[in-house]
């Protein structure tokens, strides 16, 4: 998919007010409405702030009485929107909830006054994780944006930078925390394992099995096939519809067999008797069934890695994919052999699987999965989403702790007491209406590589980019997980994590998507080789690759990735 040009954009059809808002949503009414409350607060709290700072906000499309709130809902609506909107005036994306950013990027990208992105910062609304895929997303269109979160918008802090984007247009952020590659010395022998790899995949190429391109408008997680290729990755579109189809082709026997081992592996399933809002037999049945069916279409097909897209389509003809995804990931799953096939497919190894079909999540994935084969660490990874973060409330670290929580499915060697730790909810009606179990639990304690790739379209051509990054997983009292699980989406996969050397505030200002990779190592060193040979992969691939943070905890010369 290429860039968003910044077209000649049509004269104004109303006066121009001090500066404009607007609201992205979810195509999904039903999330629209309960989430309109949170957004009118945090709009009136906003109009104050900028009233404080003399100047007026005024929204830039009426509230629906008809359909109870006032969010822009699809990218038809988003086109309709910004027709009535003049191009030059500063304007102001706010975002208390989940977005897509589709519903608002074509007008963006051809508007040419100042944009400011703005989140609020709870877990319960999910602003900050909406901003961070319209970041991501503007950013890959090469629009430019300023952007700003916020606990209280009434703080001086927020003040002081809102004031400076109505002056200047911009807003400055802290990313000292940003080392270059050229600036860190990779130790030989990695080196030569990294582009050893890297040599590997361009000569002998790699598949990625994509089942319907794009969810919920991400357009930043949609990597341009000229970019893939570069690497040696190209994709085979899949549909689908053919993953339901073979899915109606497992026997119920098959089923049940997939069942039956994920009990014996200790997986705690929470049923219930009512199919609109409970999680069901049958329902696990037929997930099991989709995950038969998704790895012999990755067979048939010969993929490497596949994403399926999840969220629209298939969740009005099938169960939610999470579970089939969790499994996927793990090394340790039920075995899955082809039609008149003794021989397990992918047998003790796992088949990476994209959450939301996200490309750049993908190639990441890859790519850590083989570097951690290589080093002899564990290969399971995932995407989650940075869903929000917080003080310990229950002093058991005075680090500040992210929650990195997936929409849904987790390797389960990721978990503590691994499959025994492991829950399965049902995902929640008003996303799902047709159910289907999560693979839930809480992650281990250990050191972790972060990292993501993502699509730069603010220079004179496109490119790709990783930031990569290391951090602890912490074990938190059960009352502190909880309130963290009840504050976000109890029924996820939850990790509690602490970035080494990276602020709450320096994540938010740098990275630019709302998913982050994640893998274990054995221990620090070990997280420390997989992070640099990763990234002598990643530049001999041709991706702009940077450090963030550090080593450890600490500010020692010891634990700088360029000290």
């Amino acid at each position: 998919m290429a860039s968003l040009s910044r077209a000649k954009s049509p004269a104004p059809t109303r006066p121009t007010a001090d500066v404009i808002l607007i609201a992205s949503g979810d195509l999904r009414e039903g999330a629209n409405k309960v989430c309109w409350p949170a957004q009118k607060q945090m709009e009136a709290d906003l109009t104050r702030a900028f009233a404080a700072a003399g100047r007026t906000l005024v929204r830039g499309h009426a509230p629906s009485k008809s359909r109870g709130h006032g969010f822009i809902a699809s990218a038809r609506e988003g086109i309709e929107v910004f027709s009535k909107i003049d191009p030059t005036a500063a304007l102001v994306v706010a975002e208390a909830v989940w977005q897509y950013s589709n519903h608002v990027l074509p007008g963006l990208s051809s508007h040419s006054g100042p944009i400011l992105t703005v989140a609020n910062w709870s877990g319960q609304w999910p602003g900050l994780v909406g901003m961070l895929n319209l970041n991501g997303s503007l950013t890959k269109a090469g629009v430019p944006y300023a952007t700003l979160w916020a606990d209280d918008f009434a703080s001086a802090a927020f003040q002081r930078h809102l004031e400076a984007w109505l002056a200047t247009g911009k807003v400055r952020h802290d990313t000292s925390h940003v080392v270059p590659v050229a600036a860190v010395k990779v130790p030989a022998k990695l080196e030569q394992i990294g582009t050893g790899i890297a040599a590997e995949l361009r000569e002998k190429k790699a598949l990625m099995g994509v089942f319907d391109e794009g969810c919920m408008g991400m357009y930043n997680a949609i990597i341009p096939d000229r970019l893939l290729h570069a690497t040696g990755v190209f994709k085979e579109r899949l549909s689908q519809s053919a993953l339901y189809h073979e899915t109606t082709q497992v026997s119920d026997s098959e089923a049940r067999e997939v069942f039956r081992w994920l009990e014996a592996a200790g997986m705690t399933f929470h049923f219930g008797k009512d199919e609109a809002t409970d999680l069901t037999r049958a329902q696990v049945l037929t997930q099991c069934r989709m995950y038969i069916a998704t790895l012999r279409l990755a067979e048939r097909f010969g993929c490497d890695l596949v994403g399926i897209q999840y969220q629209q389509g298939l969740k009005d003809l099938l169960p939610a994919s999470d579970l089939v995804e969790g499994m996927l990931n793990d090394s340790k799953r039920p075995p899955v052999c082809a039609p008149g096939s003794t021989k397990p497919i992918f047998k003790g190894k796992p088949l990476t699987h994209f959450n939301e079909v996200d490309e750049c999540a993908g190639l990441d994935g890859l790519l850590t999965q083989r570097v951690h084969e290589a080093l002899g660490e564990p290969t399971e990874n995932t995407l989650h989403d940075i869903r929000w973060g917080d003080w310990d409330r229950s002093n058991t670290t005075d680090q500040w702790v992210w929650v990195f929580e997936i929409s849904g499915a987790a390797p389960p060697a990721h978990f503590i007491g691994g499959w025994k730790g492991a829950h399965g909810y049902r995902q929640p009606p008003m996303y799902f209406r047709l159910g289907g179990s999560t693979l839930a639990g809480v992650s281990k304690p250990g050191e972790i590589v972060w990292s993501r790739i993502w699509v730069d379209g603010t220079g004179a051509a496109e490119k790709l980019c990783m930031d990569i990054g290391r951090a602890s997983v912490i074990k938190l009292p059960e009352e502190e997980t909880q309130r963290r699980l009840d504050s976000t989406t109890k029924q996820w996969p939850i990790m509690h994590a602490v970035t080494y050397g990276v602020s709450r505030d320096q994540m938010m200002a740098r990275h630019k998507a709302n998913h982050v990779q994640v893998a274990y190592a054995k221990d620090a060193a070990g997280a420390d080789r997989c992070a640099l040979t990763k990234a002598a992969a990643a530049r001999a691939l041709g991706i702009d690759v940077v450090f963030c943070g550090t080593r450890s905890a600490g500010a020692t010369a010891s634990s700088r990735w360029d000290g």
